[in-house]
């Protein structure tokens, strides 16, 4: 008797069916209904694909052999059968692991049954078509052809008679896929051998030559099944893989990695130097985009012009400045700013990419604890940096930051690359062409096509030090099973309310990296020709000050700045006094402090605010009268149109800015000041784009979020009351059910008469089946005890559920005494 796949789950207890759904989570997404609900969803196309997408290339053999071992009557194999199939090749794998390899196959319930009558479900059938890419059996092709196979010498002798280049054609067909595509005007020319029988033909290009596929075709060892299209039958190719065995090379286990292991210490070292300078380069980004914020264009991202602004500013190629700006954005530290009022922006935009709020916090973290968060960013982002300068379906270039480099599947990808790392042995490195290789032993059917974006993670990790010297570093390996840790516990945050910083998720990868770093210093080297040598990173509060008192020159394990006029003035201008600026100095510097710095400082200082600045027009004041007739008689200055109102006072027709530039580019040093006379500090202000949350854990498109086993089991039970249900509803009367009535107590036909019912109910206390009128205007039914009638509403116990509810008696259109 032949079992479906409804009728056996109905036969599994709660703990078998919670196992199917945890293996395959998309089918609770909505719940179903009832069992037969699962069953179908479970045989449906979208499930099955996304079940054999996560399979390894031995198990989806194995379950090619069960689909070639089916019966012909009634559909089924057996576990025995698979053995007998999977074992003919040269190099049998041992029973047992065949064997397991069912049992998954079970377990997923791509096969279901007893072991002597396993069957397969019907989805697979039509997402894979070719098992084992062997083609369709020839009864279903052609009658010729299966005349021919049903005969194995005269097939043997076709195939032996086959010439040199129809036999590469059977082979290669014969490797798999099964079908090929047939050139125009291959099947009109003449088979070979018979060549002189046709005469030259300009179609087919010019005088007629053999055609090894005509040939075939009419050697019955090729069908033609369209137009322009052939199909190798299967017992051709059965034949033809008589020494590799039925199912092409069996591989049990992942390909081995040739590359011996590398020392852990300098794999470490490797990524960790990256860090450092992906940090650096990704701070100079931001501050770049500070001074100069880049246009955002219409068509939406950030123009090739400004990319490579950047990147040349940066001293790194294009790529590497797509992937830091993009994963600048994605950590929240990079957002767009709405212009308002009359700014505009160089394209005509309407939006600006500026640092965010965020940065600020940022920069204020450990080296480790910045490196963490935007490697974290970059794993879970859903945007591909690569796409940037590629073109798009409409043949448009793609930006970065644009709507075009969305890539969903990014996050799976690079969860993959990063996984078949850490499986190796540690401080392994192995080449892309062997990770490629492992992940297509692993998901042949996910990993198919996508070879471009897997090369492409390996090069942004080494780009951003998660691997180093090729192998996958300790504490990227720790991020990597930090974020798998958080997206199992994300089952028990169905709403996202809790981010992962607060559960402290990073906490390992920063302390590892921590350790592998150079400890922040807080101070510095001052030498004699004004250079000041920071020997390590510096800490967020040195740092700070020596963006204010200093330039930067270099960067590296070793940053050096230097002290010039521009940055003394700089920090004068911020409110810092020469005084201060000693001092500052005095407790950084680990040498003395050369006579030139000191003599700098006072030569600065002492000329810092000779002349004061109002808006008055604009206006100079001095006490030096000298002073006053310099800048007047200044022939560099005649643009400002100076006027001297007083022997102390100045005026100009232009705005404040612009003299201060002008007096300054000049050589003097004027300071600013409001009505009241007082000195303006200048600290520059800067912009900020509105704050972004970091980019938060994402949903793979390609596999369903796990759910713990509590919830699962209550999914059963709400499937099995949709069951309970279902049953009850075949069970009520027809009149109930909206149709004929059949054999049975006579129903009710009318209000009248159902309120009748429902009233003698109340009296007896007995069950009456009760049609209604749901919300949605579908008929319903359900085996009720009525509790009591009043106000226009029933009150009932559900028989099935035992729970009390209230039913609208204009909605209620039949009740039946149950029997």
């Amino acid at each position: 008797m032949t079992t479906s796949l409804a009728d056996h789950l109905r036969t599994l207890p709660d703990e078998s069916l919670a196992a199917l759904l945890q293996l395959r989570p998309d089918l609770v997404v909505p719940v179903p209904a009832d069992v037969s609900a699962l069953a179908i969803r479970a045989q449906s196309r979208v499930s099955v694909a996304r079940a054999l997408d996560g399979l390894d290339q031995f198990t989806l053999q194995i379950l090619d052999a069960a689909r070639l071992t089916r019966g012909p009557d009634d559909g089924t194999t057996a576990t025995e059968a698979v053995l007998a199939m999977a074992t003919a090749g040269p190099r049998p794998p041992a029973p047992a692991t065949i064997r397991g390899a069912v049992n998954r196959l079970r377990a997923l319930f791509l096969l279901y049954g007893p072991e002597h009558a396993l069957r397969v479900v019907g989805g697979v059938d039509e997402v894979s078509p070719y098992p084992a890419g062997l083609g369709r059996p020839a009864a279903e092709l052609d009658l010729h052809a299966a005349t021919l196979c049903a005969d194995p010498a005269k097939l043997r002798r076709a195939l032996l008679a086959a010439p040199p280049s129809a036999r590469a054609i059977l082979d290669r067909l014969a490797a798999g896929p099964p079908v090929g595509s047939v050139p125009p005007g291959a099947l009109q020319a003449p088979p070979l051998g018979a060549e002189d029988s046709v005469p030259p033909d300009p179609t087919n290009g010019g005088a007629p030559t053999g055609s090894p596929v005509r040939w075939l075709v009419d050697n019955r060892l090729l069908v033609l099944v369209s137009a322009g299209t052939v199909e190798l039958p299967r017992e051709v190719g059965l034949l033809l893989r008589r020494d590799s065995g039925p199912l092409g090379p069996l591989r049990t286990s992942p390909p081995t990695v040739a590359a011996a292991p590398r020392e852990a210490k300098a794999v470490d070292s490797a990524g960790a130097g990256q860090t450092m300078e992906v940090v650096r380069n990704t701070e100079a980004l931001l501050e770049l985009l500070s001074a100069e914020p880049a246009p955002v264009l219409r068509s939406g991202g950030v123009g090739v012009r400004d990319l490579r602004r950047l990147a040349k500013t940066l001293g790194v190629d294009d790529p590497t400045a797509a992937l830091l700006l993009e994963v600048a954005y994605a950590a929240g530290l990079a957002g767009e700013l709405e212009l308002t009022g009359a700014a505009t922006a160089r394209y005509g935009a309407d939006q600006q990419v500026m640092p965010t709020g965020g940065y600020e916090v940022w920069r204020a973290m450990s080296l480790a604890q910045r490196w963490v968060q935007l490697a974290r960013a970059w794993l879970v982002m859903t945007r591909q940096a690569g796409l940037a300068g590629q073109r798009d379906d409409r043949n448009r270039p793609i930006s970065v930051l644009s709507a075009e480099a969305e890539r969903a599947g990014a996050p799976a990808a690079r969860r993959a690359v990063l996984s078949v790392l850490a499986d190796l042995e540690p401080a392994t490195a192995p080449t892309t062409e062997e990770v490629l290789g492992l992940l297509d032993w692993r998901a042949p059917r996910r990993s198919r096509g996508r070879e471009a974006a897997y090369r492409e993670v390996l090069a942004e990790a080494a780009r951003l030090g998660v691997t180093g010297l090729g192998a996958l570093t300790s504490y990227g390996r720790l991020l990597l099973a930090d974020l798998t840790d958080a997206d199992e516990r994300g089952s028990d945050d169905p709403l996202g309310l809790h981010t992962d910083a607060e559960s402290g998720a990073a906490s390992t990868a920063v302390r590892a990296l921590d350790a592998l770093l150079p400890s922040p210093v807080d101070h510095f080297l001052v030498q004699a020709d004004l250079t000041v040598v920071v020997p390590g990173p510096p800490d967020p509060a040195l740092a700070g000050e020596l963006e204010v008192v200093a330039e930067h020159e270099s960067a590296g394990g070793a940053s050096v700045h230097r002290v010039t006029p521009a940055s003394v003035r700089r920090a004068l201008d911020a409110g810092y006094s020469a005084d201060d600026l000693h001092a500052l100095f005095l407790r950084r510097s680990r040498t003395p402090i050369p006579q030139g710095l000191t003599y700098l400082v006072d030569d600065v200082a002492r000329k810092h605010g000779g002349l004061r600045v109002g808006s008055a027009g604009g206006y100079v004041r001095s006490d030096d009268e000298a002073l006053l007739a310099e800048v007047l008689a200044d022939r560099r200055l005649e643009s400002l149109a100076f006027r001297r109102l007083a022997p102390t006072v100045l005026s100009t027709p232009y705005q404040v800015n612009r003299m201060l530039m002008a007096l300054r580019d000049a050589g003097y040093a004027p300071v600013p000041e409001d009505a009241s006379g007082s000195a303006v500090l200048a600290r520059p202000k800067t912009r900020r784009a509105p704050g972004r949350a970091p980019v938060g854990r994402t949903l793979d498109p390609l596999a369903s979020p796990k759910l713990a086993m509590p919830r699962l089991l209550g999914v059963v039970e709400q499937i099995r009351r949709g069951e309970a249900a279902a049953r009850a509803a075949r069970r009520a009367p027809a009149v109930v059910r909206g149709s004929t009535a059949g054999p049975g107590p006579a129903p009710a036909h009318n209000h009248g008469d159902a309120l009748a019912v429902l009233q003698q109910a109340v009296r007896d206390k007995a069950l009456v089946w009760v049609g209604y009128v749901d919300t949605h205007g579908a008929t319903a039914s359900r085996l009720l005890r009525p509790v009591s009638i009043g106000a226009g509403y029933l009150r009932a116990e559900d028989e099935r559920t035992e729970m009390l509810h209230t039913f609208a008696l204009h909605r209620i259109t039949a009740a039946v005494l149950e029997s």
